[in-house]
């Protein structure tokens, strides 16, 4: 089995990657396997107590020395996390064929890299693929072991050059296109999640989100992205220490202590995940309605 290189990308979270770091090095594949590290650097302004941080994360993965080879890319000048992940995933796409993609705060299964390895190799072919993920989100009810969703996901996933040369980074053609080919209400799971207003606000500046394109892009393309029915991944990024994710449980996991059994399933949509997962942030956003109005009217 080709072992597919692993890209990881860090700033300014030293215990966070260092966690992320020993979860991966759990895997057996990872004594096997090219981790390539980037670093972004430090934003104009940086405080001295930020400086410290990125210099801590940076000493923590220079001394890494548990994969086959640890290749570290520091950046001089911030390029900010959108940019460092289009760049990075494209070099690496680049080189190798395909990539592992993960950041400094998801912590994976010591199985992550069977499955993902496993299912990069049974699908490179499958035109119809576009991605694999490793989150699967806190629904208790089981189905098949992996299935299919149009959906992306960008906690712990991985890709093929032939689909990540499909990426479109112009937000603005990729949310015209989804309106002239009236997809706007499928790409949302039916009013589920306002996937389009995040690509509306990342074409007006209100977010920097390089996932909102990558979905939009595969979504149009039409391809699937297979996922696990028991997560092997868990983000710990809710924390409020983290620029891009708010403080919040909703999307807290349990990891899955047992492999995955990676074989061919359908290339279509499964349904029934589909409506667990609309289902899922239904109840979310009623739950978030009700804590709204309970900061308002203190009760």
């Amino acid at each position: 089995m080709d072992l597919a290189p692993i890209i990881l990308f860090v700033y300014n979270r030293p215990e966070s990657t260092q966690l992320v770091l020993d979860a991966l090095s759990m895997n057996l594949e990872s004594k096997d396997s090219l981790l390539y590290i980037y670093c972004d650097g430090a934003k104009v302004g940086t405080d001295d107590i930020v400086q410290k941080k990125i210099n801590h994360t940076r000493e923590i993965v220079r001394n890494e020395k548990r994969f086959k080879k640890v290749i570290v890319i520091e950046n001089k000048e911030n390029k900010g996390l959108s940019i460092s992940i289009i760049d990075g995933v494209t070099e690496i796409c680049k080189q190798f064929g395909f990539a592992i993609v993960l950041e400094d705060d998801i912590l994976v299964s010591r199985y992550f890299l069977n499955y993902m390895n496993q299912s990069l190799n049974l699908y490179k072919n499958v035109n119809e693929v576009g991605s694999i993920n490793g989150y699967w989100y806190p629904i208790d009810e089981k189905f098949n072991e992996t299935f299919f969703l149009r959906n992306q996901s960008c906690w712990g996933w991985a890709t093929w050059e032939r689909a990540w040369n499909l990426f479109q980074s112009n937000g603005s053609k990729l949310l015209k296109e989804l309106e002239s080919k009236k997809l706007v209400k499928e790409f949302d799971l039916d009013g589920a999640y306002e996937y389009t207003k995040m690509l509306s606000d990342q074409i007006s500046g209100k977010n920097d989100s390089w996932a909102i394109r990558w979905d939009a892009s595969m979504f149009l393309e039409n391809k699937l992205s297979l996922y696990p029915s028991i997560s092997l991944v868990k983000n710990i990024g809710f924390d409020g220490e983290g620029s891009h994710c708010e403080i919040s449980n909703d999307y807290n996991t349990i990891i899955s202590e047992k492999k995955i059994e990676v074989f061919s399933v359908p290339l279509n949509e499964d349904k029934k995940a589909r409506k667990l997962l609309s289902k899922f942030y239904h109840k979310i956003r009623f739950k978030n309605r009700v804590d709204r109005l309970k900061s308002i009217f203190r009760f």
